[in-house]
């Protein structure tokens, strides 16, 4: 491409793809001759600035120049790197062995990994979008940026007393390493700290959801700094609430109400669900003790006899 800044050039192909409805980003954008026309002029300037008078006193000359495709958010471009004779031309701008240069775009692959696609999807991504594939070692040591911060979040210290807490584990579907679909369990540890905010203290991932497992968890939250939990929320896992109190004895622990509904209902025949469900929450949705357990007799003399 021609370093000569073609002004109408770069403008009627603007006009044009806003017409069409094209995105003036990406791959075949308008702006991508412009960003490479500021990318490659930048690197002169820079091979300028190197290039001294003692640098030249020394016999250093320009050597030429080395091509390469760069990925940036306005699309893929092609910068021409300029060399020198002594190779001690460093540039700043676009490092050696620099091939993506936007951080918009590290993080779209970073955002693609986390919701699960391949490397081979994300290069289809790449290409589609950019204009051009992308390795997958190039993808991993992006995606590797956030290994450490992910491990400095789940291993950072936590309050000394969580006055609510919930647990519970989600299942999903992941691949495996042989492209296979297998089911695992996160289990999610979020909590409301004393000023009332929430906070997610922790994600731990098992092959299934069982008591041994949230022991281990338990035992993490203690040596990050948790010495009480005032109240736990908890399924109606078997063994769940003997593994809380071992290691924090003095918490209260709350049965989670939708699971306890849900648990109720698989007894009520889907004809009766609908009804039964709204004078059920005239128990659970009580104003105090009394008026619940009044609530529940009602419940019973209506429902007791058929369920």
């Amino acid at each position: 491409m021609s370093e000569e800044f073609d002004f109408e050039r770069i403008k009627n192909k603007a006009i044009e793809q806003l017409k069409a409805g094209k995105p003036l980003l990406g791959k075949d954008g308008a702006f991508a001759p412009l960003l490479e026309i500021i990318l490659n002029a930048a690197l002169e300037g820079e091979m300028d600035a190197h290039l001294s008078e003692d640098e030249r006193m020394s016999g250093n000359r320009r050597n030429g120049k080395m091509q390469k495709q760069v990925q940036t958010s306005m699309g893929e471009v092609t910068v021409s790197t300029p060399r020198d004779r002594n190779s001690s031309f460093d540039p700043q701008f676009i490092k050696k062995r620099e091939t993506i240069l936007a951080e918009g775009v590290a993080d779209r692959i970073i955002g693609l990994y986390a919701l699960g696609n391949s490397t081979r999807e994300i290069s289809d991504w790449m290409e589609e979008n950019l204009g051009n594939r992308v390795s997958a070692e190039t993808i991993s040591s992006i995606t590797d940026r956030v290994l450490p911060e992910i491990k400095a979040w789940r291993s950072r210290s936590l309050d000394y007393i969580y006055p609510i807490v919930w647990m519970d584990a989600i299942h999903y579907k992941v691949m495996d390493e042989r492209g296979c679909a297998i089911t695992r369990a996160i289990y999610n540890v979020l909590a409301i700290d004393k000023d009332g905010r929430k906070d997610l203290l922790g994600m731990y991932i098992s092959k299934n959801e069982g008591a041994n497992f949230w022991l281990n968890v338990l035992t993490d939250l203690q040596n990050r700094g948790v010495h009480d939990i005032l109240i736990a929320c908890v399924d109606g896992l078997k063994g769940f609430p003997d593994a809380i109190q071992s290691v924090f004895p003095d918490t209260i622990v709350q049965l989670c109400i939708v699971h306890q509904i849900r648990n109720s209902i698989k007894y009520v025949g889907s004809k009766h669900q609908k009804e039964f469900l709204k004078d059920l929450k005239r128990v659970y949705g009580a104003v105090s003790k009394d008026a619940a357990e009044t609530e529940l007799l009602d419940l019973d003399q209506k429902w007791g006899e058929k369920y």
